[in-house]
């Protein structure tokens, strides 16, 4: 597959246990040809970090659906800074905020904590796939 050595971390951040969507982007992700480390559910910024690391991995995409993903998210590009992989692509989705929020504010305050892209609840795989691949420079 022509995404073949493009390495991610997936998973379900924080105390988070909604697992069905991390699954479809397991597969979704791994049928587009990449290298897939998935993290399950209830990850910590740790974990994803390490992960990471041990993988050589170009991305994490972190998954939040219980609405506190400003919360757990908070702090993850310093800490990835902190541990030597600056440049990972940071990408967020789900229900990143609790209540209803403009998602242009949600966009502004996910930029500001240093992620890359930022997906509304319910955005198709798909569209993620795209622009990973646009992100890393692969067809």
């Amino acid at each position: 597959m022509k995404n073949k050595g493009k390495k991610i971390v997936i998973g379900v951040i924080g105390a988070d246990v909604h697992a069905v969507g991390n699954q479809i982007l397991n597969h979704a992700f791994t049928e587009a040809g990449f290298e897939v480390t998935n993290l399950g559910v209830m990850v910590s910024q740790e974990e994803y970090i390490e992960a990471a690391i041990e993988t050589d991995a170009d991305a994490i995409i972190v998954s939040s659906l219980y609405g506190h993903g400003e919360l757990d998210c908070r702090g993850l590009r310093e800490k990835c800074v902190e541990s030597g992989i600056e440049n990972i692509l940071l990408y967020a989705g789900g229900n990143l905020v609790v209540g209803k929020t403009d998602f242009n504010e949600v966009i502004e305050k996910y930029k500001k904590m240093g992620f890359d892209r930022i997906y509304a609840p319910g955005t198709l795989p798909e569209v993620t796939i795209a622009d990973l691949k646009k992100d890393l420079g692969v067809d």
